[in-house]
This record gives C-alpha cells, structure tokens and sequence, in this order.
C-alpha cells in the first residue's frame, strides 16, 4: 500500500480516510522546554491508552506526557478524548485534539511529552506550544489509507478454512477473530466496498457450505 504525506480530508461518507503509516516522532525546542511529538497508528482506546503508556516509559523523566485521540474515524466523537497531564487545564490536551480534528486523520493517538526548560510560558504560550507541536508533526507525518470496515461472521468446515485464509491474504479484509469448535467460526473486518465481491467468494469457495451469521 502506498505511503504519502497528509494531504487528504476526511468527510462522512467515504469508504476510506488516512491514518498514520506507523509510529513516527518530531521534536521542537521552544523557550529551552523540548517538546517531543510522537504520532501512532491506534484501532480503539485501549490501544490508544497502551500508546501513551508506553511513552511514559520510554520518557520516565519527563514533566508531561500530554496526548490527544481520535481512535476511531474521523467523525467518532466517542473514540476521542486528551488530557493535560498536569499542564493548566485547557493548555494541552485541547489544543492538541483541535489539531487533530482539523486533520482529517482517524486511528491516530498524538502524544507531545515536554522536558521543561526553565522558563515558564503562561497559559496562552502553552496552548500556542502545543498547538505548534502537533500542528508540525502531522504536516509531516506519514499516513496510508484505512477503510471504513464492515463487521461480517462467518461459518464453514475445516476443510475450507486454508482456501480461504489464503484468498484473504490478498485483500484488505481483515480476519479479527477466530473460534473452533465443530465447525470454524471467523468474524471478519470488511471494507464496505468490498463486501459484495466476499459475498460472492463465499458462494464460489464454499459452494453454500460457507454460512454468514
């Protein structure tokens, strides 16, 4: 899949909207304080939440670990939230998300972690702080396409489950859940515009023994 920088924008309806290619940091020093940035891709708050716990291990020294999600896509209000971490309240966190909600991007978490340098910047030098921050590093940032999936069950024989396994593999549906017991049971991840085309697959693979739940 191709990597470019951000240029696109998100807008309800699409089947797709861009998301960063990886986790991927930046750094500004602004008054002697060093504000480092780093960007990842997240599916959901936990994994949102286990990306900024691991910065705070990374940093363990640092005097905030301030951070901002959009977990989920774009237009999820639900898979949004940020935190202060200690900043004044309204200086960090807000500021960040606001830049994230500009940006079109979805199933990203930004973390801006501050090493104070001595000098103190007022509220309004805050927010303009990490505002720039993050403001930065999604300009540059590197993202790909994510799709906007479907969630589909699935049951069929065990015998059939290589088969089709390996014509999954050369799509962009995802397998987010297997169970076996008499027959395999797979919940799978897919791309709206791809649904029709599985569905025919199903029938094709399995010859009606491949049933949708």
């Amino acid at each position: 899949m191709a990597v470019f920088f951000l240029q696109l924008v998100y807008s309800g309806g699409m089947d797709r909207f861009p998301t960063p290619s990886g986790t991927q940091q930046f750094e500004l020093v602004i008054k002697r304080s060093r504000f480092i940035t780093r960007v990842g891709h997240v599916v959901g708050k936990d994994a949102a939440r286990q990306f900024i716990a691991q910065c705070r291990l990374d940093m363990p020294d640092a005097n905030h670990h301030c951070w901002a999600m959009v977990a989920g896509v774009p237009e999820d209000i639900w898979l949004q939230d940020q935190s202060d971490d200690g900043e004044p309240k309204g200086t960090a966190g807000k500021p960040i998300l606001n830049v994230l909600q500009h940006s079109g991007l979805g199933h990203v978490v930004v973390v801006v972690t501050r090493y104070f340098g001595g000098v103190k910047l007022g509220a309004g030098g805050l927010v303009r702080a990490y505002s720039q921050s993050a403001s930065e590093a999604l300009l540059a940032v590197e993202v790909q396409d994510s799709f906007i999936r479907e969630r589909l069950r699935v049951e069929l024989s065990y015998d059939l489950l290589d088969t089709l396994e390996h014509w999954l593999r050369g799509t962009d549906i995802l397998v987010d859940e297997r169970q076996f017991d008499a027959s395999v049971h797979l919940t799978l991840l897919v791309p709206s515009q791809e649904m029709t085309i599985l569905q025919e697959k199903l029938l094709e693979l399995g010859a009606g023994r491949i049933v949708t739940e």
